[in-house]
């Protein structure tokens, strides 16, 4: 019997060696060999990674044998190859992911269509990925490369492009039934792929509807439709003439016959039309003009969650907004400096005042980091804070100051970047007073005001959590509560293996208390910090933990700890309290905290490394509105007769007269019934005029 070949041999020794050394502690790749046909590959670095240099290596391979690995130059770009080293998302402190990836393109490949099977690979390399430390080679990871040249991968994107029709005059898919390219679809008439002797066999058995190419309906409304036959004897009352041309199903996409086809287009302009009456004073909601005649735009949050990097600002009307961006596609926003904006009167000009400032802690808003390791390459600053405070008098502007908070990144720096942008409209005499929540009522997603009675400088609101980075309770920001949003915030508390069940239990009391600080809450929007019988009320504190128990065993022992503060429920209750020109004015009646406790275990795996566990911890508001307001029960008419309910059927009666009704909020009250009484009068007019008034008064 003969030896096996040495190529396989010596592959097989090293997965048996990337299955076993993590066992021992020592530093190896996961896997240690790798097959690649695409353009990129990656692999895990499992152990002591604390100053390990990753290099890249090709290796000649002779006569089909594999030379012995080896660390030769220390280098992260080998010719077409480049190497990527970044820290694990699970374990960044004992593991790091490295990306081998091709940095050409694949053109170069082409590929006989007649035979694309028969064809040898396109690129036959092989890759060695080597970790050192202190010139001394630690693991190996054995790369095989072998792409092809009929993949789908080395072929041009724009080779076989899908003709996608225009929306605006057809539907996208003519023929939703051809599932199958090539070939015909059985009872799919639509199928231009079906012979007329095939389409003959299920002639008879169509599909129907939109799936069967009906993708362009007539609608119920169209004059020209036929009645369908449940429909009552009346529908339609009023019926649509349009060209079928006309459809809803195009929706939007419709132009109408007087407007010329516009060609399609990636941009969407959100506003076409400029209205520039800045010249004349802004008004609340008008947006901030510039001398350009643009709109001074800042990013803000749509309604669908996505963030649009040219917002105008509106006057009057304050934000606080986070947007995620990709470090590779954000770009520098500098022309605040050089921005003039109108004031609000004819040939005004206003400059905005910057001050920048360096972030301390750039893990808090930079997370996934991934930096591509180039030579040469000058840093960057990206601003991941503005916020903005415009003066306002009467309809003008009159100063406007921002603050920049910048964060200096590698120029080919990779990761998620978390932007705050804040706006903020004052008055012109406003100093440093605190500002109101209402005046004199609560108005919602207006801060909770709270006063702490025991302390000289006061706090002025109660707080949550806003994590960031890791989510951890050391670099998490607070976040005010707001009167009338439900709310639930968390992070993780960090506790070491030398930590005893007592001392975990006093910093998880301490952390939650840090969230509320004061001893009273405001009951009213603009009740005064100097007078603490002005309607303040004061916080009740249920279930507080006693903390002084030094009996309780520690965490090396057992790993058990019992009655751990994990949760503070903070619960308000609020009402309304009357009303100032027909706005409702709401206030807070009473507050009280409640912590949770739960039983927690260190986590360790197999075996206990002085390593840090995680502990979560949370805090939950709700505002409960006194009286409670349950749902208004259904009406005997409601239950008997279920045919004239709105929610299950498509004809609702009881909204006949819906304009002339206390719910229809389109126009004054005064007006609509004003409306109504006069086509009363119409309706009676025609009928008097029409038989059999008409013959009883001829005879």
């Amino acid at each position: 019997m003969g030896l096996p070949p040495p190529a396989p041999l010596l592959l097989g020794l090293l997965l048996l060696l990337g299955v076993l050394r993590p066992l021992w502690g020592d530093l190896v790749f996961i896997p240690a060999f790798i097959r690649m046909t695409g353009p990129a590959v990656s692999a895990s670095l499992v152990g002591g990674t604390e100053d390990v240099t990753v290099s890249l290596a090709l290796l000649q391979d002779k006569e089909g044998l594999l030379p012995t690995p080896a660390c030769g130059a220390l280098t992260n770009e080998t010719g077409d190859w480049s190497l990527t080293v970044t820290p694990s998302v699970v374990r960044p402190e004992s593991a790091l992911d490295v990306t081998v990836r091709l940095k050409r393109g694949l053109q170069g490949c082409s590929a006989n269509e007649t035979d694309p099977f028969s064809e040898p690979p396109c690129i036959v390399q092989t890759l060695l990925v080597s970790a050192s430390h202190n010139s001394s080679c630690l693991a190996h990871l054995l790369i095989r490369v072998e792409i092809y040249a009929n993949s789908s991968l080395a072929r041009n994107a724009s080779e076989n492009v899908t003709v996608i029709p225009n929306q605006v005059y057809q539907p996208l898919g003519p023929c939703p039934c051809n599932l199958t390219a090539g070939a015909c679809d059985v009872r799919c008439c639509c199928d231009q792929e079906c012979s007329s002797d095939l389409t003959g066999l299920f002639r008879e058995a169509c599909f129907t509807g939109v799936f069967g190419g009906d993708v362009n309906p007539l609608f119920d409304q169209l004059c020209s439709a036929q009645g369908a036959p449940e429909a009552p004897g009346w529908f339609p009352f009023l019926c649509v003439q349009s060209p079928l041309a006309n459809s809803p199903f195009l929706g939007y996409f419709y132009h109408g016959s007087v407007s010329s086809r516009p060609q399609a287009s990636a941009e969407v302009y959100l506003h076409t039309d400029l209205r520039d009456f800045s010249d004349f004073g802004y008004k609340q909601g008008d947006p901030i003009m510039t001398v350009d005649k643009a709109y001074f735009t800042i990013p803000q949050v749509s309604l669908a969650g996505q963030c649009l990097q040219n917002a105008p600002v509106a006057f009057l009307q304050n934000f606080d907004v986070q947007c995620a961006t990709r470090l590779e596609v954000s770009q520098e926003r500098d022309g605040i400096i050089n921005a003039k904006i109108k004031n609000g009167v004819l040939g005004g000009i206003v400059t905005p005042r910057v001050i920048y400032e360096e972030a301390t802690d750039p893990d808090k808003f930079i997370t996934r980091t991934e930096t591509l390791l180039s030579n040469g390459s000058a840093p960057r600053n990206v601003n991941v804070e503005e916020h903005y405070i415009f003066r306002w008098n009467n309809n003008t502007i009159s100063e406007i100051s921002v603050k920049i908070i910048r964060v200096a990144i590698n120029a080919h720096q990779k990761g998620i970047m978390t932007q705050r942008f804040t706006v903020k409209f004052l008055s012109y005499n406003s100093g440093d007073e605190k500002e109101f929540s209402g005046n004199p009522g609560y108005q919602l997603g207006k801060p909770v005001r709270a006063l702490n009675a025991n302390r000289v400088n006061n706090v002025t609101t109660l707080h949550l959590w806003q994590s960031a980075g890791r989510g951890l309770c050391t670099s998490a920001t607070f976040k005010p509560i707001l009167f009338g949003e439900n709310a639930l915030s968390g992070c993780l508390l960090e506790v070491g293996t030398s930590e005893n069940c007592t001392q975990l239990r006093e910093n998880a009391v301490e952390l939650l208390d840090s969230l509320i600080q004061a001893t009273h809450v405001a009951m009213r929007g603009n009740s005064n910090y100097n007078d603490p019988s002005d309607g303040w009320v004061e916080i009740i504190r249920a279930d507080a933990p006693d903390t002084d128990t030094g009996a309780d065993p520690s965490v090396s022992v057992n790993g058990v700890c019992t009655d751990i503060p994990a949760r503070l429920h903070v619960r308000i209750l609020s009402s309304d309290a009357g009303a100032v020109e027909g706005i409702t004015q709401q206030e807070i009646l009473g507050i009280e905290t409640r912590l949770s406790l739960v039983n927690w275990q260190f986590q360790c795996g197999l075996t206990c490394e002085d390593k840090a566990d995680l502990f979560p911890v949370s805090a939950s508001v709700q505002f409960i509105k006194i009286p409670a307001q349950l749902p208004r029960p259904p009406t005997r008419f409601q239950i008997n007769f279920t045919e004239y309910d709105c929610n299950r059927n498509e004809v609702c009666w009881p909204q006949l007269l819906y304009p002339v009704t206390r719910y229809y909020q389109g126009e004054p009250y005064s007006q609509c019934v004003a409306k109504g009484l006069l086509l009363v009068s119409f309706f009676m007019l025609a009928v008097f005029l029409s038989s059999p008034w008409a013959r009883t008064c001829q005879v």
